[in-house]
Formats: C-alpha cells, sequence, structure tokens
C-alpha cells in the first residue's frame, strides 16, 4: 500500500481519516495524497437569490473551499512531521492535488491509480464523510477504501476480522486487505448462522489463508436477531479487532436504503477500522 488517497471537504471532519491514513503509511512508508472534494455542485455564476434561486457554489468559492482543504491536509502533516514528496525519493511522505474543488465522480476516476482510499465515517452526522463520497470510492475505484472510525485506535491490523458471507465483493477485500492481513498477529474469519450466499465455508477461506503463512481461524456466531451488522460489530469488539474486512453492498444499495443491511449499518457504526471493496 504504497500509495493513499484521501478527500477532504473544507467543513467536514478530517482527522479521523489524515490519522488512519498516517497509520497506514507509517506501516508502508506510503505516499499520502490530499484532494479537495464537494458534492457534484454545478459550477455557474452568481444568482439573485431574492427571487428564490438557490445560491451555487461560484468560482471563487471553489477556489475558497480548495484552498482551506488544502491547507487542514498539509498543517496535519506538518504538525506531523510528515516530508512533502520529492520525485524519485521513496519514503513516507504527502502530496496534494493542485487542480481545485473536484465531484465525487472525479474521486471515483482517480482513485484508480491508488492502493487505497481513505475516508471517514459516513453516519449522516455533521461535518461528518457524505455517504456519496463512500460509494464513489467503493463503486467506482476498483481499489479497496478504508473508512476511518472517529477515533484512532490505539493499535491497527494487530487483530483482523473477515466477515465472510462467501461472495464476490468480500472475497475481493480480502485480495485488497493482504498486506494488512499480512502485518496481522491474529485473523480470524468470522460467518454468522444463515447468514451469507452460497459458496466456500470461513474455513476454506481461513485454510486459503494459511497458505499464505498468516495465523487464520475461523469461527461461526449466532445472529438470533437476524441482524448480522450489529452481531459483527459486536463480535468483532469482543475479538479485540483492531481492523474489520468486509465486501460492500452485497445486496443492492436500493435493497439495503429500503431493508437495511449489514454493511449500512457497518458504516455508520464501525468504531474500529473497516476495509471495505464491492
Amino acid at each position: 500500500m504504497k500509495s493513499i488517497l484521501i478527500p477532504i471537504e473544507d467543513h467536514g471532519i478530517v482527522e479521523p481519516q489524515l490519522q488512519a491514513a498516517l497509520q497506514l503509511g507509517r506501516l508502508f512508508d506510503s505516499y499520502i495524497e490530499g484532494i479537495a472534494i464537494t458534492p457534484d455542485y454545478p459550477v455557474v455564476l452568481p444568482v439573485d437569490i431574492a427571487i428564490g434561486v438557490p445560491s451555487p457554489i461560484t468560482p471563487e468559492n471553489r477556489l475558497e473551499m480548495a484552498r482551506a482543504c488544502r491547507e487542514r491536509f498539509e498543517a496535519f502533516m506538518t504538525t506531523q512531521q510528515i516530508a512533502r514528496a520529492s520525485a524519485g525519493l521513496p519514503g513516507l511522505s504527502s502530496g496534494w492535488r493542485q487542480d481545485g474543488l473536484m465531484e465525487d465522480a472525479f474521486l471515483g476516476a482517480y482513485g484508480r491509480v491508488f492502493d487505497l482510499v481513505v475516508v471517514g465515517r459516513p453516519d449522516g452526522s455533521n461535518g461528518q464523510t457524505r455517504l456519496s463520497t463512500v460509494e464513489a470510492a467503493l463503486f467506482e475505484t476498483g481499489r479497496p477504501v478504508l473508512v476511518a472510525p472517529p477515533n484512532a485506535p490505539r493499535t491497527f491490523a494487530e487483530t483482523a476480522v473477515i466477515a465472510w458471507n462467501r461472495s464476490t465483493e468480500t472475497a475481493r477485500a480480502v485480495l485488497g486487505s493482504m498486506p494488512l492481513l499480512k502485518q496481522a498477529r491474529r485473523i480470524v474469519v468470522l460467518e454468522l448462522d444463515d447468514w451469507g450466499v452460497p459458496g466456500p465455508s470461513g474455513s476454506e477461506l481461513a485454510r486459503h489463508l494459511r497458505m499464505h503463512d498468516l495465523p487464520a481461524e475461523a469461527i461461526t456466531a449466532p445472529d438470533p436477531s437476524n441482524k448480522p451488522g450489529e452481531t459483527i460489530l459486536s463480535e468483532a469488539v469482543s475479538l479485540g479487532c483492531d481492523l474489520l474486512v468486509k465486501g460492500a453492498y452485497t445486496q443492492s444499495r436500493l435493497r439495503q436504503m429500503f431493508f437495511g443491511g449489514a454493511t449500512s449499518h457497518i458504516l455508520s457504526n464501525a468504531t474500529v477500522p473497516v476495509l471495505m471493496a464491492h
């Protein structure tokens, strides 16, 4: 994980993202790049709000918002004594994407040339990462996405829990997490009773991971309330998890919107770093 991308909004709570990215960066001597992001607002000239037309983001506003994002990113990196990237020099470093304020759609495309995208927890509260930003990263980059919890954990990726539902999405998440799993002291493949799709068992996944010399074991937990998201988070905490690996949106986003789902619950409530892929 040599290259990490962080989307930042000027009004958002970005410190958890920055802390998580730095924890990763220190593990892998990574390059960490920030980018100023915004919802997909149109770029238009100012309008007369007195006649009831919503005020847009003007070109001047966009420049100011991008500047504020960059200042927050660079101030954090300076405080942490992280060097600015220099061409041809390896090691932990940071840099800034200087093309102004970008929309979620740009993030989805630009993230394809990074190893990982780090976002905040999109729990709907004021200042937190928007769900549309997380979904752009998950659905469009083709890369794993790390969802940072509100508070940085004391340890990172020492005890990894894989929420295994046998899906293609979770298989991709496991593949994307392999550099981190190689850092782990313990890996637990967690299955729930009567949850998931047809496919290989957790024991078979654990066997595959042990072939890579990874300390993997498999367990199955009951889910009497049929609330897999809640059960996964509860089991993760009880296992001392400091990295949860899960496939994102095995069910469709529309179905999750109306009926709920494990992905939606975990995105809104996780207190540990969660690595996801779709």
